[in-house]
């Protein structure tokens, strides 16, 4: 019995300290997630969750697979969702787990799951901003993929390398040929090897630096290396540390260094400034160096609270140097990381602004940008958009006084495709003024690499291109063009020989083309290049007509038997106006003619009223009534044949006309098309002095 009780004892100690092993593994890994170091804990949760009971620590298994998510979220692992599911299936308490589950599955496409936990989410928090964005945006993505943009991206090659991160690229200060961006390949030595640094417990990667490159002549960017005068070799080579444990009391590795930004003169750099000492995450801090005779000076770190403990990072300074754009975790924000503001006075950066919930949001705000033109470009979590991170724009209302009380206003707007992608799109940079630069994406990345991306906006250029023929489709060798424009543009143009033009036109202008040739009627027409938002070719043809020989509208149409315009005559009666009023100083004589049945004279009847209809709806449109003679000649003038009729009816000759014995000897189909050539309505010029004199 002694024997017994003993090993009941032996058991029942093992497995309490089985259990006190376990709770202490957990809290070391709670230490790493608290500070930061989200690879190194994700792994501890990996190692000790299978090791819980799911019986006896059902609190416990949740609050580690919550954790262990909470790291592949912030790692961009796709294992996340798995974890969020673990938690959830053991009744992990607090219903943010909904919350990320949707925004891991939104970032890998699965949108109509991801949306189903957005409202599992709202229920219990109907006024949540990130949630009602992420449900909406689930909603809208497939809308959003429809759009178009003028914007062209590419993958900038020469600045990423493999298996690492390159990201957040900015233009040191003017010059586009010279670069400065963050990335964690790995260095090559003096022999040419490479160094293989210790991972970031932060992201099982190497540390991020700063590199920079320029273009050389062929306009490739080349030698890319670490940033000058800001690394010494002991930093470099700085390993010490205890199996790379942050929470011991030693420095590890060396600092990370990345996200800078340029004064315009390119002599002053920002930049985000990280290293854990002592064990304690003392945060990211901002730091200045100035450059001389090619390399960077000793930084200085740019105080911006008086409590050091306060993270601040990813600057962008604007061109007149007096404002600083920032991100940081300061108390009374909005949650997460928000971006705010500082203005400088004297040599102190004072009167520190959030810039309020326009921008911030419970999420990640990251990433500022300020464009020369004062629009601020940034990189959100919580607004709504296609998965991860988007980049957004922000126009500011200048009319808008901030003060205390009223933070500033702005415009914001999602960029949309090519800009954001399911996946994390940040860190955008512009080539001064314009709208073209670099973005840092991550799309496409199994492993989650970031990668540079060049953007340019092309510019929109407008033409108008078309042919200029005679009523029958013959190129109009000695045809001349005028074109004339709102903005004083005034301009000939004569036409190839086969009849083509190309014309370049101007933005935001009201145009009047003139088509114009020796013995031809003018054309004119009429157009514009405002409210454009893409490039844009018009295509215009112009069809002039002889002043010499009589014209054809085929489209003129008369009831059956009668003088009545048919509805289907509309357009041709107002091409006959339009060509009135482009020559308003002619006049013309409006026949109209039948076919052979019925007598002569009530041919020439109904063809005098159906001349007169003609130039009773003319006046109607505001033609001059002395500028019109109408003409019935009845079946008195058959139709003679052209090039063009003898391509369309081959039986019938050029220069044939259409008699009453000429139908009459063919077959009846073919009487038929001679019949209805010869039912016709035409016009003849008779003067071009019309009021000239």
């Amino acid at each position: 019995m002694n024997w017994y009780k003993t090993c009941i004892g032996i058991l029942f100690l093992a497995v309490g300290l089985t259990g006190c092993s376990i709770t202490t593994r957990v809290k070391k890994a709670d230490k790493k997630f608290a500070i930061g170091e989200y690879y190194d804990a994700a792994d501890r949760y990996k190692q000790v969750y299978s090791r819980i009971s799911t019986k006896t620590q059902k609190p416990l298994k949740a609050h580690v697979a919550f954790n262990q998510g909470e790291c592949y979220r912030i790692l961009n692992n796709t294992r996340a969702s798995s974890c969020y599911q673990n938690a959830i299936r053991y009744k992990y308490q607090d219903s943010i787990v909904y919350l990320r589950l949707a925004q891991v599955l939104q970032y890998q496409t699965k949108y109509k799951e991801a949306d189903k936990n957005y409202l599992i989410y709202l229920e219990a928090h109907p006024t949540d901003y990130v949630a009602q964005a992420g449900h909406y945006a689930c909603n809208q993505v497939s809308e959003w993929k429809k759009e178009t943009s003028r914007y062209k991206i590419s993958l900038a090659k020469e600045l990423n390398a493999k298996r690492s991160s390159s990201f957040a690229p900015a233009l040191i200060g003017n010059n586009t040929d010279a670069l400065m961006f963050t990335s964690n390949r790995q260095e090559a030595s003096s022999d040419k090897k490479m160094k293989l640094q210790r991972p970031s417990p932060v992201t099982g990667a190497q540390n991020f630096q700063l590199y920079s490159t320029r273009k050389n002549a062929a306009g490739k960017w080349e030698e890319i290396g670490l940033a000058e005068g800001l690394y010494s070799k002991s930093e470099s080579e700085n390993e010490s540390g205890s199996e790379g444990d942050s929470t011991s009391t030693k420095q590890v590795g060396k600092p990370e260094l990345g996200v800078c930004c340029f004064t315009e003169d390119g002599k002053t750099m920002y930049f985000t400034y990280s290293c854990p000492v002592n064990g304690q995450d003392l945060g990211a801090k901002i730091y200045i160096s100035s450059r001389a005779s090619g390399e960077w000076g000793e930084p200085q770190e740019l105080i911006l609270f008086k409590d050091s403990s306060i993270t601040v990072g990813h600057p962008s300074i604007c061109p007149t140097e007096d404002t600083l754009y920032f991100v940081s975790d300061a108390p009374g924000g909005y949650g997460g990381k928000d971006i705010y503001m500082a203005i400088k006075e004297g040599n102190d950066w004072s009167d520190i602004r959030n810039l309020g919930p326009t921008i911030n949001t419970t999420d990640d705000e990251l990433y500022p940008c300020i464009h020369p033109n004062g629009t601020l470009y940034f990189a959100s979590k919580g607004h709504p958009g296609y998965g991860g991170l988007d980049i957004f724009k922000a126009e500011r209302d200048t009319l808008n006084k901030p003060t205390e009380t009223e933070p500033i206003r702005w415009t914001l707007f999602n960029m949309g495709q090519p800009f954001n992608s399911s996946g994390d799109d940040f860190g955008i940079t512009f080539e001064g003024e314009s709208q073209n630069g670099f973005f840092s994406s991550n799309r496409g990345q199994k492993k989650g690499y970031d990668q540079i991306y060049r953007f340019d906006l092309p510019q929109m250029e407008f033409f108008v291109t078309g042919n200029v023929v005679d009523n029958n489709g013959e190129p109009i060798s000695d045809a001349a063009l005028r074109l004339v424009g709102d903005d004083g543009t005034n301009s000939k143009l004569q036409v190839r020989r086969d009849g083509s033009y190309k014309l370049k036109l101007n933005r935001d202008v009201n145009y009047l083309m003139l088509g114009y040739a020796r013995g031809y009627l003018n054309q004119k027409e009429q157009f514009s290049t405002f409210d454009l938002t893409d490039s844009k070719t018009y295509e215009q043809d112009f069809v002039l007509n002889p002043i010499s020989r009589p014209i054809t509208m085929d489209n003129i149409f008369f009831e059956f038997g009668k003088w009545d315009l048919t509805p289907a005559s509309e357009s041709g009666l107002q091409q006959l106006v339009k060509l009135l009023q482009d020559n308003p100083n002619i006049t013309i004589e409006l026949s109209a003619h039948t076919d052979m049945v019925g007598d002569s004279l009530s041919n020439i009847e109904l063809s005098q009223k159906r001349a007169q209809s003609v130039v009773t709806y003319l006046t109607k449109q505001g033609i001059d009534k002395e500028r019109l003679t109408p003409v019935g000649y009845g079946k008195n003038k058959p139709f003679v044949a052209d090039k063009a009729t003898h391509t369309k009816y081959a039986f019938i000759p050029v220069e044939q006309e259409l008699t009453e014995a000429f139908i009459m000897a063919l077959p009846k189909d073919k009487q038929e098309i001679c019949n209805s050539l010869n039912r016709r309505t035409e016009f003849k010029v008779l003067k071009t002095t019309y009021k000239l004199y």
